[in-house]
This record gives structure tokens, C-alpha cells and sequence, in this order.
């Protein structure tokens, strides 16, 4: 299944293409994001981390694509054999920012995670930058 979300808000594209290129800024802006762990402080194509999530769950990731300059990345995220792949945009609009997500994978695994993805980029456009 592939599906896509957009969301759009008041904080400035520069300062949202932030909040997606530092790891460590993830849970700022993702409820459900309890910590991250990266082997790059910035993320590149090729970095390699781990998400931790509510009841301790843990999951792999590989950052397989970023572009600066157009402020696109993807990622591969794996939970012992399920996995997804996603991919992120940003872009400046009217004054603020529009993002969005394409999420690729099973649709026992994309449907249910529809609903924080959304909470999440609503939070990434809207939340005042810190």
C-alpha cells in the first residue's frame, strides 16, 4: 500500500527542513518519538539509528536518500521482519511551510500508523520553533 499525507502550518520551511535533519529534534515534534539514536548528527543518506517509541519499542532505521537542496529525504524503518519505507518533503507556502509523507509498506502496518503520522506533521508545521 502507498499512501500520502500533506500538512500545512505557520512555522518557516527553513526551520521545519531542521526539525526532519537532526535526529535529535525528532521528538520535539513527534508525540509517540521518545528518543532517537543516529549514527549521524545530521542525517545523510547511509545513516543508520534507532527510533524508541511507547512500551519500549524500538525500531531500525537506514536514511537511504537526502537532498539539501530540496529538502526531500527517505528512510527504510524495520521492526524484526515489518518495515516501511517513507519518504519527506518540505517546501515554503504562503508565509509558512507545506510538508508531507509518503508511506510505503503493508497496509496492516501503514493504516495504523496513519493516525500519529498526521498528529506529527500537523506538530512539525504548527509547533512554534524552540
Amino acid at each position: 500500500m502507498r499512501t500520502t499525507l500533506h500538512a500545512r502550518g505557520p512555522q518557516p520551511a527553513d526551520a521545519v527542513w531542521e526539525r526532519y535533519a537532526v535526529p535529535a529534534r525528532w521528538p520535539e515534534w513527534a508525540p509517540y518519538i521518545t528518543g532517537v539514536d543516529c549514527s549521524d548528527a545530521r542525517i545523510r543518506r547511509g545513516s543508520l539509528g534507532r527510533v524508541r517509541g511507547p512500551l519500549g519499542v524500538t525500531v531500525a532505521f537506514t536514511v537511504t536518500a537526502v537532498d539539501e537542496a530540496t529538502a526531500t529525504w527517505s528512510w527504510d524503518v524495520r521492526l524484526g521482519p515489518l518495515a516501511l519505507s517513507l519518504d519527506h518533503g518540505v517546501r515554503p507556502s504562503g508565509g509558512g511551510t507545506r510538508t508531507w509523507l509518503t508511506v510505503h509498506g503493508p497496509a496492516a502496518l501503514v493504516l495504523p500508523y496513519l493516525v500519529p503520522a498526521r498528529v506529527s506533521l500537523e506538530m512539525l508545521v504548527r509547533r512554534p520553533v524552540s
